[in-house]
């Protein structure tokens, strides 16, 4: 029997709204994690994300829909380390009951010292304190999170457990071959050379790991504002030290690198994907892309310096 048009396109709405009902329901609180709950949760799990790609989480403002979204989930995936501060306000108004992920939880932390990047002048009233919340920047960290998302799917959804076990360890050997590509781009800039200006404090878990000193005009919060002497004071280590590897962020003002830039005669570089990815299809649309595209850029720029 030939079936009507109209017929047809209900019948494929309804596998579809069938076919979305049988997925755990997942929210994430910005696009890496999203990103790390689907290549986790594959065809298991329906993944919505509250702060999207390129969008920033430190200043990020929940909609009514956010609510509604987070409300119709079982589980909520989150950062952690104070990195989204709007979150309990959200949870609270949604009177969200579902389970909780941490994906940051046992990572050893970075800590912050006041004056460790060159901007001890800055205003951190906004800040995170002195511990960072930019965990992800190390994708040694990122097999912890890994296996928390894993193990909260699993916890959510029993039945398909072995499933996100298997897809965990298989996304863990894809993260062990993008550190040992980054080891071998970053071994071929001299320890001296290894210095980069960038809009805010994002890359510290980077910089540790891969053993790049990373100066920023801006705190490691968004909303942090540079002290004129601070900037003055990164200017002229630029032109001490002959820093040209200058970025700025996909999540920040350019204004202000843009000044550094023409006082030191460094020309701004590309851009860097530091709190979020780009679009899906851009050069970071995830976060194995968006790793491999910030090394190599990074590298490219250290060459110069």
């Amino acid at each position: 029997m030939k079936l009507s048009p109209s017929l047809y396109a209900l019948l494929a709405g309804l596998a579809l709204t069938t076919q979305a009902a049988d997925k755990l329901p997942v929210v994430a609180s910005f696009s890496i994690l999203g990103d790390l709950v689907q290549q986790v949760g594959g065809d298991k799990v329906a993944v919505q994300t509250l702060v999207g790609p390129d969008g920033d989480a430190h200043v990020y403002q929940p909609s009514p829909r956010d609510g509604k979204t987070l409300a119709s989930a079982k589980l909520l995936v989150v950062n952690g380390l104070a990195f989204e501060g709007w979150m309990e306000r959200l949870a609270r108004a949604s009177q969200y009951k579902g389970a909780r992920v941490v994906a940051s939880d046992k990572v050893k932390t970075h800590t912050m010292a006041e004056d460790e990047h060159g901007h001890d002048d800055h205003d951190h009233g906004h800040d995170h304190g002195k511990v960072d919340p930019h965990a992800w920047q190390n994708p040694a960290n990122i097999h912890i999170y890994v296996a928390n998302i894993a193990a909260g799917l699993s916890r959510a959804d029993p039945a398909n457990a072995a499933y996100y076990q298997q897809r965990a360890a298989s996304y863990g050997k894809e993260l062990q071959a993008l550190e040992q590509w980054a080891d071998k781009e970053v071994a071929s800039i001299p320890a001296a050379k290894r210095r980069v200006i960038t809009s805010h404090d994002a890359f510290g878990y980077l910089g540790q790991r891969f053993k790049i000193q990373f100066l920023a005009p801006q705190g490691m919060n968004t909303e942090a504002e540079a002290s004129a002497k601070g900037v003055g004071k990164l200017i002229q280590q630029a032109k001490r030290e002959g820093i040209k590897a200058i970025f700025v962020e996909n999540v920040s003002n350019p204004k202000l690198l843009e000044q550094i830039s023409r006082e030191t005669g460094a020309k701004v570089g590309g851009r860097l994907y530091s709190d979020a990815l780009s679009q899906p299809s851009g050069v970071a649309g995830s976060y194995l892309a968006m790793m491999r595209y910030n090394i190599a850029t990074l590298v490219a720029g250290m060459r110069q310096n």
